[in-house]
């Protein structure tokens, strides 16, 4: 397996995260500098005009707090998305939003359901399983990174707070969790050893050949090639001391 096929730094990585809080930033900025209030455009479970808070309703949220709480998660969360799951980030991101509209407007209470907050416990669940399903070391380290970050955030998929959508919280982690599931195709795998491939032959192992077949380890002398060896001597004349006799 060729790691660079699967983990590779482009544009896109930090770009496309940006984007998308970038735009939820705008549609916050012109609801207060317009005076609009679009929460109306948010899920409203089991009605038929309730049903564009599917598309509309991450874009849309209540106050700034309520922004700048899910501006961090969704920047992180989806930058991690594009860089280990290149291959399949658009595909998580656009189903796994849409999905998680749908099961709220499914489950949820009768209100209006606004945040990306969906979005983000969909992107934390799928990053958390999917790494713990790949095997991958680098999948599973940022498996351990999202959980020990981000962990605490399981407790609001229960109604421990009537102001809090835990409806949409609990849809965006189940769907995460399903296609972390579901999508095996174009996911890094974990690097196979020469022993575990299908052809492999032990007979054929040059470590195991240091042992017998009850595990004893064997010590191999090398064998050296014989070859008779010749020393060759070399004799040089000294002629200084000669010359200089008959010159005197």
């Amino acid at each position: 397996m060729n790691t660079e096929n699967h983990f590779y730094f482009k544009t896109g990585v930090i770009g496309y995260p940006i984007l998308f809080v970038l735009v939820i930033w705008v549609v916050f900025w012109f609801e207060i500098r317009f005076g609009f209030d679009f929460n109306h455009f948010g899920v409203v479970p089991r009605t038929l005009k309730g049903m564009r808070g599917i598309f509309f309703s991450p874009f849309i949220h209540s106050g700034i707090e309520h922004l700048w709480h899910n501006t961090l998660p969704l920047l992180i969360l989806s930058a991690a998305l594009f860089f280990f799951y290149a291959k399949n980030a658009w595909k998580v991101l656009l189903w796994g939003a849409f999905l998680t509209g749908v099961f709220t407007w499914i489950i949820g209470r009768p209100s209006y359901h606004i945040g990306a907050s969906g979005v983000i416990y969909m992107l934390f669940g799928f990053l958390f399983f999917k790494g713990v399903l790949a095997k991958h070391f680098r999948l599973i380290a940022l498996s351990l990174v999202v959980v020990f970050v981000y962990g605490s955030m399981i407790w609001y998929t229960f109604p421990v707070d009537p102001k809090i959508s835990w409806e949409g919280h609990s849809s965006g982690l189940l769907v995460g969790t399903v296609m972390a599931f579901l999508i095996k195709k174009g996911i890094a795998t974990p690097e196979r050893y020469a022993w575990e491939a299908p052809d492999y032959n032990p007979e054929e192992d040059d470590f195991l050949k240091h042992f017998d077949e009850d595990g004893n380890f064997i010590e191999h002398t090398p064998e050296m090639p014989e070859e008779e060896i010749i020393i060759v001597y070399n004799y040089k004349e000294l002629t200084s001391d000669k010359n200089k006799d008959e010159e005197e």
